[in-house]
């Protein structure tokens, strides 16, 4: 009897839980009480002024800084300049021990006169044997008459002839001696010419006007140059009068920036100041960072890489003028290396319609379809691969009587609040502008929409 009465209150347990499930579920679709509603926040279509930028943080550096390397190696001896000095263009900076260089040098000189030396021999020995040829000429032309007379023998004869043969290539030899030795000239100078500019190069000049922005080395050090690849870098030479900012933009927003659009410049050593600064595009990078000279499967980047693009922004020396001012000849207001943010801007619309961003959402348009390229890992090849699927559109939804209506949308450029509204839609619309969950999946046309109460918001925050 116990058991029976204990499965009956088990029975009327679950049946109480279903009842209560059921009558809330009912509510929520609306079927018993109030129906279910989503809070939602509202936003007016509206008229204003749009500003399209493109963010991005790099480095401030001179436009044009000089590295300084030797082209020769050995120990500094002499170090004429400190880091943050003015030089101008020619003025000594540093030396080199010169004494190996000096002994080269010396070398060098030695060999171009011993050079010449053998010239003055070789051309003697011309002398010489042009006599020798005179004298041989003579010999053989009497051994010939006297052939003729039958006053000498046949074997005579020739033994001249041969004497005087030779006194010819002789003579050939030795212009060939001469020639020889005039190349030998001309060689032992190119390597006391060279010698010399080694000895020239261990005395260094600065080559631009500008600053000593960093010095690497002091007196004492040792360095190593070459004339064919960059040595030791010594020091950089730069005008720290003319700055610009460095920065990589995503390959998404660099198609929107070109030269000569202007930028407003944070430099974090003067943001607790206020101080912003104003700039200009100067150059755009056509090629990927990281990419250049690439090319093939060695130059593919990973679907997880970021792609981003080098951009200069001269910083106008007008939009610090007053720092310039106050620090006189002590110094600059920019130093290489300084972090900097930029906001480029890239397009500039006036009255035009926008609504928040947040209110521009997409959707499947399954009126449209397209065709969905395979990727490289599912048959790139197989042309019956091709898929079909529906095409995205944009959309906002506005509150018509208390419900969501879907709008298509055309939109234009936008900043970091509003998004212009090229078509579909009209001043006065009002639009559900969040919460973003809601906007971006859950809501759809027909559903109750009613204000979102900032309040409740508020306060479920702080329980959480």
């Amino acid at each position: 009897m116990k058991n029976k009465s204990n499965r009956l209150w088990w029975i009327l347990g679950i049946a109480a839980v279903l009842l209560v499930g059921g009558l809330v579920a009912a509510k929520q679709a609306g079927i018993i009480g109030k129906p279910a509603t989503t809070d939602v926040d509202f936003a007016t279509a509206q008229r204003t002024d749009i500003i399209e930028r493109v963010s991005a943080s790099g480095r401030v550096q001179p436009e044009i800084e000089v590295k300084i390397s030797p082209d020769v190696s050995g120990e500094i001896i002499a170090m004429y300049v400190k880091e943050g000095d003015p030089v101008k263009a020619g003025q000594l900076l540093c030396r080199i021990r010169p004494d190996n260089y000096e002994s080269f040098s010396a070398r060098a000189e030695a060999t171009v006169n011993q050079s010449k030396a053998q010239l003055e021999q070789s051309k003697a020995g011309v002398l010489q044997a042009e006599a020798r040829l005179i004298r041989t000429k003579a010999d053989y032309e009497r051994s010939r008459k006297l052939l003729a007379d039958k006053v000498i023998s046949q074997a005579d004869f020739e033994t001249s002839e041969a004497n005087y043969n030779v006194a010819r290539q002789d003579i050939e030899a030795q212009k060939a001696n001469v020639r020889a030795a005039q190349f030998s000239i001309q060689s032992a100078q190119a390597s006391l010419r060279d010698a010399k500019e080694n000895l020239r190069k261990t005395t260094i000049y600065s080559p631009v006007n500008g600053t000593v922005s960093k010095l690497n080395v002091e007196q004492g050090e040792r360095v190593v140059g070459t004339s064919q690849m960059a040595g030791t870098e010594i020091m950089r030479l730069a005008n720290l009068n003319n700055m610009e900012v460095r920065v990589n933009v995503n390959e998404n927003d660099i198609v929107r920036v070109t030269l000569g659009d202007t930028a407003d410049i944070e430099v974090d050593s003067y943001t607790t100041a206020g101080k912003k600064f104003k700039g200009i595009v100067t150059e755009v990078a056509n090629t990927a960072n990281g990419l250049a000279g690439s090319s093939g499967a060695s130059s593919a980047i990973s679907t997880d890489a970021v792609t981003e693009f080098e951009v200069k922004i001269k910083i106008l020396n007008s939009s610090y003028t007053d720092l310039s001012q106050k620090l006189g000849s002590k110094g600059f207001p920019f130093k290489p290396g300084m972090t900097a943010s930029v906001e480029v801007i890239t397009d500039r619309k006036s009255g035009v319609l926008a609504v928040p961003i947040a209110a521009v959402t997409t959707r499947a348009d399954s009126t449209k379809i397209v065709d969905v390229k395979p990727s490289d890992n599912n048959a790139a090849n197989d042309t019956k691969a091709t898929a079909k699927k529906a095409a995205i559109k944009e959309i906002v939804f506005v509150s018509e009587n208390g419900k969501a209506a879907q709008r298509e949308v055309k939109t234009g450029i936008s900043d970091f609040e509003n998004i212009e509204i090229v078509s579909g839609l009209k001043p006065g619309d009002q639009v559900i502008s969040g919460p973003f969950l809601a906007v971006s999946k859950k809501l759809k046309p027909g559903d109750l929409v009613t204000k979102r109460d900032p309040n409740k918001q508020k306060a479920k925050k702080e329980d959480e």
